[in-house]
């Protein structure tokens, strides 16, 4: 099976981090592949981004389709785009926070999620939320260090990491943590040992959920709301009369 690794940001190195933590669990017969767009924001920070992100993305899952890809992981922890996405493709489409949900809720009662900055904790209590975990996610914190430095001060990075997954286990009472973001995943083991907890990577967490749907056969419906997206027209030149007309 082919299983394709989309970052939607453009930074190529922090594709390359995810893209190891991915073939570091695959199966041996699994081709995982890895891609970036190139003209969307460095790093996914806020709903702003997410949205320049979406249109380049599902490029290349269109690019996908053609080459014949089974599955895609969506390697950015607010899961853009993803309904979208899974209209484009026929296989499976995997978010990686809703793949480290649904592994948090199977391996604990209560799990914390740890993230970068500040301003995403209310987005990902609201996705955490969306995917029915809001009862067993005790809290979001973040470790208040931008996207990209995890990559620019990873000494940094380990220790407020390791620091707030401590608090978390005293003050949540979580029985596990999930990562709030691709960058961490090289980390995940690491942090594990030093912590004690069960430390959840959505990168790989979604790998490995990606190849389970993909060896079963399994495909996304096309019965109405994943059905393809419909082809349409251009709009006519003159589509706009009528509103001008209104307001004459």
């Amino acid at each position: 099976m082919h299983i394709r690794l989309i970052n939607p940001n453009s930074t190529a190195s922090m594709t390359n981090q995810a893209l190891e933590s991915a073939l570091r669990v695959a199966n041996a017969a699994t081709h995982v592949s890895a891609v970036n767009p190139t003209r969307t924001p460095v790093s996914i920070e806020g709903s702003a981004d997410e949205a320049l992100a979406v249109p380049d993305m599902l490029s290349e899952i269109r690019k996908g389709e053609g080459e014949g890809v089974d599955a895609y992981v969506i390697a950015c922890f607010d899961d853009p785009g993803l309904h979208a996405a899974r209209e484009v493709a026929k296989g499976p489409v995997i978010g990686i926070c809703q793949a480290a949900v649904q592994v948090a809720m199977t391996i604990s009662r209560r799990f914390s999620v740890v993230t970068t900055l500040p301003r995403s904790v209310p987005i990902i209590e609201d996705i955490v939320q969306a995917y029915g975990a809001g009862h067993h996610c005790r809290a979001v914190h973040a470790i208040d260090l931008p996207v990209l430095g995890l990559e620019e001060d990873p000494e940094t990075a380990e220790r407020l990491l390791i620091e707030t997954i401590e608090r978390a286990k005293l003050y949540d009472r979580a029985e596990a943590i999930i990562l709030g973001c691709a960058g961490m995943s090289s980390l995940c083991d690491r942090l594990a040992k030093a912590t004690g907890v069960p430390v959840i990577d959505g990168v790989t967490a979604a790998l490995k959920i990606a190849e389970a749907l993909v060896g079963a056969g399994y495909v996304t419906s096309k019965v109405n709301a994943y059905d393809f997206p419909r082809q349409k027209g251009a709009a006519p030149a003159d589509a706009d009369l009528p509103l001008r007309a209104a307001n004459s």
